[in-house]
């Protein structure tokens, strides 16, 4: 069902979401002092690609035992001027896409994993793209192969 609801995002609009977090990519590599939000850009245009089956965790959910600190003034600061150049623009793409999907009743999943990429869009520096299972094993307190 994931594979099938990926599709039909992908033909509906993700396509087009996905070329806009390409885009930040480039923009952020190409504008030098954007480049500590490369990884962040390249994390949510896969998440933006496949969102069914997969979800951002903040770096500090992966691993606990090493608090990053992304989430302190540095952190806060990148996020800031990351809304400022990317942000608003990515957000605002997700919302209207959203909106689209969810005029027709096939569509209403796909709105909803936009608006969930909207809200990401706002503040994703610290993210990492994890499939829903490993997601649910961190949560849960289970640290598999992935991770040491």
């Amino acid at each position: 069902m994931r594979t099938l609801l990926n599709i039909i995002n992908f033909i509906f609009g993700g396509f087009l979401t996905t070329l806009a977090w390409l885009l930040a990519t480039l923009l952020s590599v190409v504008l030098i002092i954007s480049w500590p939000f490369t990884r962040a850009c390249w994390e949510i245009t896969k998440l933006s690609l496949v969102p069914f089956g997969n979800t951002a965790l903040h770096v500090d959910e992966l691993y606990p035992e090493r608090r990053s600190g992304l989430l302190n003034t540095g952190g806060t600061l990148l996020n800031v001027f990351w809304f400022v150049v990317f942000g608003w623009w990515l957000c605002l793409s997700h919302i209207l896409t959203g909106i689209a999907q969810c005029c027709t009743l096939i569509g209403i999943p796909l709105g909803i994993a936009n608006f969930k990429l909207a809200l990401i869009a706002v503040w994703p520096v610290g993210r990492r793209v994890v499939s829903v299972e490993e997601a649910d094993r961190l949560r849960a307190g289970f640290r598999g192969p992935h991770h040491g």
